[in-house]
């Protein structure tokens, strides 16, 4: 539970239809498997104790007596298990029986909250049986104990708030207007949905987009536990189809027609701050709703949900290839609309036969492309120097030549060392300001370039280099549009992959893969034998770490501790705990003292949930002091 991480369970136990002791055994059994997993919350499916397909049972008080027994011998055997139980039973009160979830911890019964929406169509007729949830919140006596009793209970954990729960029940999912948006608005953040949904053709994936979509419109956590082996056969079959999703997130998934938990990591903390950066989330307390407290023990939760070490990156082949493709596309109709809107002749990028340079002049094609004008209005410019090799300076201009835009070599050698003569450096000084002076030759040189034939300077720099204010001020750092703003270093590598798996041009097909496997460089030092003696990953830190550090920061808000250890739990066995530590402490440290570069950046397209524009998404004073970070980390 620290860090904001909640182990939670959808449980099926295999049942007998109106045995109610049978079933108790079996929810026990699982609740105990819960417990030892870790789990705080474990959800098991509607009508449970009894089992949903009893048919006009439900109208005889010995099966409604052995539900009430068999609950009390629930709560009573797992009273020592500091786990919150969400199980289904039927429950008479006022006169009428409800479709109940029943909330437990500790051998308390905290709540029951009686089904809403309750079907009455196709194999449906719980309406023959059940009454549904009245308006109001009321107290049901029970065991000789007044228990909440309303469709608008929450349960609050005192220890860590951020545990809300407020339960729904089956078809309340799948109404128009379902319960859970308004226990959302009043503070739930996970939905605990006990079911008996029975299995037809295609509803598998119905159910699933439910709890999916549900989840995200409602920045939830959702459990969805389903009814599975033991029920009636008469008319439907139950698949026991249990889910965890996380704010449209499927975190785990059972496999169709299986019994037992479905076990995954809730993070609370995540929720919390998505529900607070998004404006239209509403919140409101409402008259009608009772919050009802309970208190477990803090500790920390092993996690077993997927952490993906590149966040940025699509696991699967096919969702990389969308996505590559819809980045193209966003990146080239954003360029196509200022080139068009502008007036230019031409698109001037300076190409260098690295990464980055090379996904703008693709972009740039795909522009004019789309303007249906030639790619000869694209002009690539390489400017050779000091560190600049063979390797590169081949791959920009064969790259040129592949793509069919217009090529110029410009050799600042020469500019450069005059520039050293008029301020006084030593040219054997390989100081920042022998690098920054190439960096800025060369953007000059594109700017005048596009003042002569009425163009625009495109710019190459990418997401993780702004990130890291890798990148010169009023050098690279500036263009006139800059198309990978916002694509984070390790995406673009899949990007050119993509570009050049799916080209029938071979000469270009071999050049991207060449650059592709060219270690990443600005080439501003001397070359050592001809190869590339500036390697960027070596001096700021691996491009997967820092775009990990940058998605979780940016993107949900992660304390340094808490991404330290995710850091861990995602990259074990490629990077030990120091060695992501100490390149967690650089980012930060540039992060902060770099963000005067990003307060004046050029325009160019968003493309992803993250970005650094100042105008859109970051807005961050540019002397900002990043200790309160430093020293969490320090702690550490």
């Amino acid at each position: 539970m620290l860090n904001g991480f909640i182990k939670v369970c959808a449980a099926t136990p295999k049942i007998k239809v109106a045995d109610c002791e049978y079933n108790a055994s079996q929810i026990l059994e699982q609740i105990e498997k819960a417990a030892a997993a870790g789990a705080k919350l474990a959800v098991f499916p509607e009508l449970c104790i009894t089992g949903y397909t009893c048919g006009d049972l439900f109208f005889q008080d010995t099966l409604l007596n052995a539900a009430a027994a068999s609950l009390n011998a629930i709560r009573r055997s797992a009273s020592s298990a500091d786990i919150v139980i969400v199980v289904g039973l039927p429950l008479r009160h006022m006169g009428k029986t409800f479709n109940c979830a029943a909330v437990l911890h500790r051998g308390r019964i905290l709540g029951f909250v009686p089904k809403k929406n309750v079907p009455n169509y196709n194999e449906f007729y719980e309406i023959r049986h059940f009454t549904p949830a009245p308006e109001e919140n009321s107290l049901a006596l029970f065991d000789s104990e007044y228990i909440p009793f309303g469709s608008r209970l929450i349960f609050r954990c005192s220890d860590l708030p951020e545990f809300s729960l407020a339960c729904e029940i089956c078809e309340d999912l799948w109404v128009s207007s379902s319960p859970s948006a308004e226990h959302t608005k009043n503070g739930a953040a996970i939905i605990a949905n006990i079911s008996a949904s029975d299995e037809t053709i295609g509803k598998e994936d119905y159910r699933r987009l439910l709890v999916k979509s549900q989840s995200a419109k409602l920045i939830c956590g959702y459990v969805y536990a389903d009814a599975g082996e033991g029920e009636s056969s008469g008319d439907m079959v139950f698949s026991g189809h249990n889910m965890i999703a996380e704010n449209g997130n499927l975190l785990s998934e059972s496999p169709l027609f299986s019994t037992g938990l479905t076990v995954s990591e809730i993070d609370l903390h995540r929720l919390g701050i998505d529900r607070r950066r998004m404006n239209t989330f509403k919140t409101e307390i409402s008259d009608g709703y009772t919050e009802i407290p309970f208190s477990l023990d803090l500790c920390e939760t092993a996690l077993t949900r997927k952490i993906e070490t590149h966040p940025f990156v699509p696991a699967s082949s096919s969702d990389r290839d969308r996505r590559s493709e819809t980045i193209l596309s966003i990146q080239s109709l954003g360029l196509k609309k200022r080139l068009e809107h502008t007036g230019v002749d031409k698109a001037v990028i300076a190409v260098s036969g690295g990464l980055d340079s090379t996904l703008a002049l693709i972009v740039a094609c795909n522009a004019m492309d789309m303007l249906s004008r030639p790619r000869t209005d694209v002009i690539a410019v390489t400017m050779p120097c000091f560190g600049t090799t063979r390797r590169t300076r081949s791959n920009a201009e064969a790259l040129a030549l592949a793509l069919g835009v217009s090529f110029r070599e410009i050799d600042i050698t020469a500019a450069v060392e005059q520039h050293f003569s008029d301020i006084a450096q030593d040219r054997d000084n390989t100081d920042v300001t022998y690098e920054n002076s190439q960096a800025r030759e060369r953007t000059q040189v594109v700017m005048d370039i596009a003042n002569s034939c009425n163009g625009l300077v495109i710019g190459t720099g990418d997401l993780s280099e702004l990130a890291l204010g890798w990148a010169t001020y009023n050098g690279d750092h500036m263009s006139m549009y800059g198309v990978n703003a916002s694509v984070p270093k390790t995406l673009i590598r899949h990007i050119i992959k993509y570009t050049a798996d799916k080209t029938d041009n071979r000469a270009l097909c071999g050049v991207l893969l060449d650059i592709l496997d060219t270690p990443v460089s600005p080439e501003l030092l001397p070359a050592l034998n001809g190869d590339i003696s500036q390697k960027t990953e070596m001096i700021v830190g691996p491009y997967e770490l820092h775009d990990f550090f940058l998605y979780y920061v940016m993107r949900w808000g992660c304390t340094p501790g808490k991404l330290l250890r995710l850091a861990e739990y995602a990259f074990k066995g490629s990077y030990s705990r120091e060695v992501i530590l100490s390149w967690l402490k650089v980012f930060y440290r540039r992060f902060f003292s770099q963000q005067f570069k990003r307060s004046c950046l050029p325009d160019g397209p968003k493309v992803g949930s993250v970005t650094l524009s100042p105008r859109s998404d970051w807005r961050m004073p540019s002397d900002a002091s990043a200790e309160l970070w430093l020293k969490e980390l320090e702690a550490l």
